[in-house]
């Protein structure tokens, strides 16, 4: 019996030999070969869009068949893998699954799945073959808006990906069900009333645009699929157009000089606003990260006490947020970055007209990304308050 199924063996082995000769001869005289350009206009494959390792780089499509006797590439492939049921199934449909192997680079296996990639990567060409690049060190984007309501004449559109989706009359708005951490329909009724005109935008939900490695726009819905919900969490607090740091591989946290100034007493602005106000400027830049070469400002829906001060524009200044900016100046500009906009070198600190957390804007210089800590410690006019960069080293 073992005598018979050797000869089998050897039977079929020789068969298959046969055929693989057979179709590579036919095929050469017969077939058109792909190329990763054909492929991608004919099967409208999404060049730029993020994926995962085992994603099939077809997506949610039906898998590309391609005629059983057209396709000795496949065959070959097939019989070259042992696929004796993919085989025998090619035989009875007169089709063959295709091997992507010839028009596919790194990150793209024969079957046209991802692999050997760590990290969301994305479909792109490598000379004249597809593949799937892994993430920089770091990546990058801006947060862009993706879903708002636009200020008409009677109300209000809601906009998705700027496309209308919906009209709401003014008298409707008051049933809007939107909200987040930061905004409610109370909210937005205020932005309706007192604060927009005709044609302002109220954001709703944002997407990543302007990627540093050039992948595609990411909707909304799919920025925590692809980069976690942390990111979707910080993208809230900051302004729309922030630069947002949404992937870094490997690097090592280096903490760099603590600078420090203490609150301090000018009870003719009110030290209790004072404090209330520098705490709001720790508020809105602790924990801000700054993507290479990028410009940031700090967070969104952060709020400041005015004092009435008769020099300052409109009689009234947010005074309070100068001893932190000085440590914050300190900090940045010891790292080698330049002055930011919306300070000066004087004692005080903030220019007059600029938010000082929305309004003061941070350029980091560097090839890597670094993180403003801003703390304080104790209370009163003896309050310290400190400030410190800590770099995203890469490591070798």
């Amino acid at each position: 019996m073992t005598r018979s199924w050797r000869k089998l063996s050897i039977t079929i082995f020789i068969a298959l030999i046969f055929l693989c000769i057979l179709f590579m001869v036919f095929g050469a005289v017969n077939s058109t070969p792909l190329t990763a350009q054909s492929v991608v206009d004919e099967y409208q494959l999404p060049i730029g869009q993020s994926m995962f390792e085992n994603d099939s780089i077809l997506g949610t499509r039906d898998p590309i068949e391609l005629p059983f006797l057209a396709s000795p590439g496949s065959i070959i492939h097939q019989i070259l893998a042992l696929d004796l049921q993919g085989i025998l199934m090619s035989l009875s449909t007169g089709f063959v699954p295709m091997d992507f192997s010839s028009i596919s680079g790194s990150g793209i296996d024969s079957y046209g799945h991802v692999a050997n990639v760590e990290g969301p990567g994305f479909l792109t060409f490598e000379g004249d073959k597809l593949a799937v690049k892994a993430p920089d060190n770091y990546v990058w984007g801006y947060s862009d808006t993706y879903k708002y309501l636009n200020k008409t004449e009677t109300g209000v559109d809601i906009v998705e990906n700027g496309t209308v989706i919906k009209s709401v009359p003014e008298s409707e708005i008051k049933n809007l069900n939107f909200s987040s951490q930061y905004f409610d329909n109370e909210t937005i009724r205020s932005w309706y009333n007192y604060d927009a005109s005709v044609g302002s935008i109220f954001t709703l939900e944002k997407g990543m645009s302007d990627f540093s490695d050039g992948r595609n726009d990411i909707s909304s819905a799919d920025v925590p699929k692809i980069f976690g919900q942390d990111v979707v969490d910080y993208a809230a607090e900051y302004p729309t157009g922030s630069p947002i740091l949404l992937y870094s591989g490997n690097y090592t946290e280096q903490p760099g000089e603590v600078y420090g100034t203490s609150l301090g007493s000018h009870p003719e602005y009110g030290d209790g606003t004072r404090e209330i106000n520098a705490r709001q400027f720790v508020e809105a830049w602790n924990g801000t990260v700054i993507p290479p070469n990028s410009t940031s400002s700090g967070k969104d829906y952060v709020y400041f006490e005015s004092a009435n001060d008769a020099q300052a524009p409109g009689g009234s200044a947010a005074h309070g947020v100068c001893p932190p900016a000085r440590a914050l100046r300190a900090a940045v500009t010891a790292e080698g970055f330049d002055l930011p906009v919306g300070m000066c070198w004087d004692e005080d600190a903030v220019l007059f007209g600029y938010n000082p957390a929305q309004g003061i804007l941070v350029y980091n210089n560097h090839d890597y990304p670094v993180k403003l800590n801003m703390w304080v410690e104790g209370e009163g006019t003896g309050m310290g308050i400190y400030a410190q960069i800590i770099r995203y080293i890469p490591n070798e």
